[in-house]
């Protein structure tokens, strides 16, 4: 009986005071609303943009260390100089066993070991500069989904086929089937059949990778047997960093992860959490804001109604409760509204805003967890912010209410 009369009266003082109380359920709708819609919007951009980035690269590539050397000066002074590290190819020392190490490694969800670098891609009189990518298919599929960036044939290698991209495709006049001669700079050459032609999204590496098969390149790079690098793919994309530096502390090789080499675009993104945490506390502000000053006016307006309330036995808990009841209905309708808000705006602009190539930047899609937790922070919101309305009718003296 105490919640009824509590919740029917706190129903009651709000249709009373209608349009004060649609103004501000306005107000929690739409801060709800820009929160979720700002966050979510974020969220999907960072992913596509995350993506994007690297679906053609490891998320950790691990290479043989860097030389130095000291070198002494033939005059009469002495100084210590890093040697830059010759052209020469490097292997990875023993790379079976640190690719089982790396495998046998928690958070580690794909191996690949690599044999790459530079060399010619000749075709009649055409010839371009390119980078020979060993691999193992299977192997290199699970790092760089290769099979959704196949227009011609499909990502499978053997003896002396390769695979190239579109636009070197292009410059030198070829297509699948026909026959390219590759020649590194160590003087070997070989003629490889195109079995298959792929597209990156990304004209420069569509330019420049040619794929064969891991043997292959060993040859043509005289680096038999060995690999420069192993391609990794992690399952906590954000965990990619410090999971690089314990397998440099364990293997002493330079082990990379996509946020040293993208640092522009992890910190561009950092800044986008940034601000989007700024905007979101500053609109949680100005609601808590609203919901209570239309309370507090709400509390002045009835001081005669709180005052027989006072006087006919009810105690100071119950209209405390009554205002608090007022803040949780505010912060519990304006979230429901408020989500349906924001995916009305998430469809709208994934209708609009299109990517250069036509296809739609984000999909219009709520996380429930993000609109669970909108829910919760406009609820906390809206019965804090009656708090102090609350407290105020409940310390009202029954007499001076009632005469006032």
């Amino acid at each position: 009986m105490t919640l009824n009369f509590e919740w029917l009266l706190a129903l009651r003082f709000l249709r009373e005071g209608r349009m004060q109380s649609l103004l501000i359920l306005a107000g929690v709708t739409g801060g709800v609303a820009v929160i979720i819609f700002l966050t979510q919007l974020i969220n999907q951009l960072q992913g596509s943009i995350i993506d994007r980035v690297l679906s053609s690269q490891a998320h950790i590539v691990i290479r043989p260390a860097e030389e130095s050397a000291l070198r002494l000066m033939s005059d009469a002074h002495i100084a210590a100089n890093i040697q830059p590290r010759g052209q020469r190819l490097r292997s990875i020392d023993q790379w079976e066993s640190i690719a089982q190490l790396v495998r046998n490694t928690p958070g580690i969800s794909a191996v690949s070991p690599v044999a790459s670098g530079p060399a010619f891609a000749r075709h009649n009189l055409a010839s371009k500069s390119v980078a020979l990518v060993g691999m193992i298919p299977n192997d290199y599929r699970q790092v760089v989904k290769m099979n959704k960036y196949m227009i011609k044939g499909e990502f499978n290698l053997t003896g002396d086929q390769t695979i190239i991209g579109k636009d070197l495709a292009n410059d030198l006049g070829v297509s699948q089937g026909d026959r390219i001669q590759i020649l590194t700079d160590s003087g070997t050459q070989q003629t490889l059949t195109i079995v298959a032609l792929f597209d990156l999204n990304n004209k420069d590496l569509n330019k420049r990778w040619v794929f064969t098969t891991l043997r292959m390149s060993q040859s043509l790079l005289n680096i038999p047997g060995g690999v420069s690098n192993i391609d990794l793919t992690v399952d906590d994309l954000f965990g990619a960093k410090p999971l690089a530096q314990r397998l440099s502390a364990q293997t002493g090789l330079l082990v990379e992860s996509w946020m040293e080499t993208n640092s522009g675009l992890l910190n561009a993104l950092s800044n986008q959490t940034v601000t989007n945490n700024l905007i979101r506390v500053f609109i949680v502000i100005i609601v808590a804001l609203g919901i209570t000053s239309v309370l507090v006016v709400s509390v002045v307006q009835k001081q005669k109604e709180i005052g027989i309330l006072r006087a006919m036995g009810a105690k100071r808990g119950q209209v405390m409760r009554i205002f608090l009841w007022q803040g949780a209905i505010f912060g519990a309708l304006g979230s429901l509204m408020g989500a349906s808000l924001s995916f009305a705006l998430l469809t709208l602009f994934s209708n609009v805003y299109k990517a250069p190539d036509g296809s739609t930047l984000f999909a219009a899609q709520l996380d429930p967890n993000l609109v669970i937790m909108a829910t919760c922070v406009a609820m906390i919101v809206g019965v804090l912010s009656a708090l102090l309305p609350a407290r105020r009718a409940a310390r009202m003296d029954p007499v001076q209410a009632i005469r006032s």
